[in-house]
């Protein structure tokens, strides 16, 4: 993994943003209550397959799953594989759990918190796919550092994936996918654009579901891009 001086701003300590919002209604309140710690990525310790789901199955991560639409139907769509999410809002965690208990989903293991403590306790090479969907794209220069595509966690995320491994990101803002796209160019050694023709980053790739942002972005005439990386 490659070294960076304290202080680099492509460095990534922890993950920023907000962890509540309005209160929770009782049922979802339930839920976290319930649910939650039956589902939980355990708080300390290595994390593997066998220690989540009791087997040497594929793993997935999803990075700020937001309400957990797509995370749900990843799924529901591949029960033989494990899907990781991780998201620091507790309103966020309530939606994804009320997919996971209506769906009778037994394959999600849940990390309320920073995405970057579940991938430092991950075996190197344990993930297939790494989604990063509509993240928070802190916009103005003096914030670049929070962004979650920089040298640091991208290092990260490497080491995690498996060679042909996939990384996924969504970003409808312009200045993340510029950001993006100049950030993972510096990877290029590790990280294999799979775009051949416009509309492999227009459209979505199959068994992608259309996340509640996403569909506001195009209700508000933004395009959402989708760019697809394959572990080299």
């Amino acid at each position: 993994m490659t070294a960076h001086k304290a202080g680099d701003p492509t460095t990534l300590n922890r993950l920023y943003g907000r962890s509540s919002g309005h209160k929770l209604r009782p049922a979802q309140q339930e839920l976290i209550e319930t649910l939650l710690p039956a589902i939980a990525v355990p708080a300390e310790g290595e994390i593997s397959s066998r220690r989540l789901f009791g087997d040497d199955r594929r793993l997935h991560l999803e990075i700020g799953f937001g309400s957990g639409e797509h995370l749900a139907q990843r799924a529901d769509l591949l029960p033989d594989h494990g899907l990781i999410g991780c998201e620091p809002f507790i309103n966020g965690v309530a939606a994804a759990l009320a997919h996971i208990r209506d769906r009778g989903l037994a394959n999600v293991r849940i990390w309320r918190g920073d995405a970057l403590d579940v991938l430092r306790r991950l075996p190197d090479g344990a993930l297939d796919f790494v989604y990063l969907l509509h993240p928070d794209p802190w916009p103005k220069a003096r914030h670049s550092k929070r962004r979650m595509i920089n040298d640091g966690p991208l290092d990260l995320i490497a080491a995690k994936l498996k060679p042909g491994g996939e990384l996924r990101v969504a970003t409808d803002h312009p200045i993340y996918l510029e950001w993006t796209l100049v950030v993972m160019q510096r990877h290029a050694s590790r990280f294999e654009w799979l775009a051949q023709r416009p509309l492999d980053f227009l459209e979505s790739p199959g068994g992608w579901l259309e996340t509640r942002y996403g569909a506001k972005s195009r209700r508000e005439g933004r395009r959402p891009y989708y760019l697809r990386y394959r572990r080299v």
